[in-house]
């Protein structure tokens, strides 16, 4: 079995890492270079940086930071963020980015997933997932999870997989944010039907949360932010739990 891994995500506005609640009343909470340092530090597997004002202007900025981020940090880590064709992964890749993810983008345009895959191989290629219950449906959303769609969550994460993603970074909208737990049996399922890594995320609301996720959920990995940005949760600590519930890790 293939050892599971623990990814702190980090926002990324105006250069900075920050948290909020929808992207509202977002706080400061630290430089994402020396944010990524202490969780690599930490004994974080890989990051996910966010870029949440993917202006063309923050574009230019945002590909600077990942230039920093390349050159101070030891781990993978994944970018994302506005990136709408693969003319906008190129210069992320290049200043040093081991991964790109791609969301509502995908959504709107499937051949985007195609032509990343096709450019620069799967192993570079996350599509993030927003999905929620909907008359019993998990129905794909966009935009943060404020606009349904006509796609489902199954058969677009299989669209996904068929067009060459590397991953598929799942998150539950009706749990985001509300830290009482993951939908164990929908990742469990998702990890049954798809053979590519299936990322958990949203819901974390203490180390129980991840270690079942993991475990009766079948996730490969799990992906936070609060928890971790606050210190309620030490990837350490996270880690020794989860040998103990004889769950594999690096």
């Amino acid at each position: 079995m293939l050892a599971k891994r623990i990814i702190p995500c980090l926002d990324i506005k105006d250069g900075q890492t920050v948290k909020g609640i929808n992207f509202l009343e977002l706080r400061n909470v630290g430089d994402p270079v020396e944010l990524g340092r202490r969780y690599a530090e930490e004994g974080a597997d890989e990051l996910v940086y966010l870029d949440i004002s993917a202006t063309l202007e923050g574009r230019k900025t945002f590909a600077e930071l990942v230039k920093r981020i390349a050159e101070n940090i030891n781990i993978p880590f994944t970018v994302g963020g506005g990136i709408a064709s693969v003319d906008d992964a190129g210069p992320l890749l290049l200043a040093g980015a081991d991964k790109v993810t791609v969301n509502s983008a995908a959504v709107r345009n499937p051949q985007l997933i195609s032509d990343l895959a096709e450019k620069y191989g799967s192993q570079f290629v996350v599509v993030a997932i927003d999905a929620k219950r909907i008359d019993g449906r998990w129905t794909v959303t966009t935009h943060g999870g404020h606009r349904p769609t006509e796609r489902e969550l199954f058969t677009w994460a299989k669209e996904a997989q068929e067009r060459g993603a590397g991953e598929i970074l799942f998150t539950s909208m009706d749990h985001d944010g509300t830290k009482s737990g993951y939908p164990i049996e929908t990742f469990a399922r998702l990890s049954d039907e798809l053979s590519i890594p299936i990322v958990a995320s949203g819901g974390a609301g203490n180390s129980d949360h991840i270690v079942e996720v993991l475990s009766a959920g079948k996730a490969d990995a799990a992906l936070a932010a609060s928890i971790f940005h606050y210190g309620e949760i030490r990837i350490g600590d996270l880690k020794q739990q989860l040998r103990g519930q004889g769950i594999s890790v690096r």
